[in-house]
């Protein structure tokens, strides 16, 4: 996910999105311990589009106080 689209959504939206990524995340992991995933390079852009969510989350909050 691109930053600029990241930077649309609103907080609530950031939150909910947040949560379904990690949800992912670990999804994607127990598949991965039961048989390995072909492109495990996904990991890796998961856990970078979590952090990018998260640092924008936390701008937007710092601007609404």
């Amino acid at each position: 996910m691109k930053t600029s689209e990241v930077r649309e959504m609103s907080v609530a939206d950031l939150r909910d999105r947040i949560q379904v990524e990690k949800n992912r995340l670990d999804t994607m992991r127990l598949n991965h311990a039961i048989s390995p995933l072909e492109d495990t390079s996904e990991f890796k852009k998961v856990r970078k589009d979590i952090a990018r969510m998260l640092t924008i989350l936390a701008e937007k909050e710092n601007e609404q106080k």
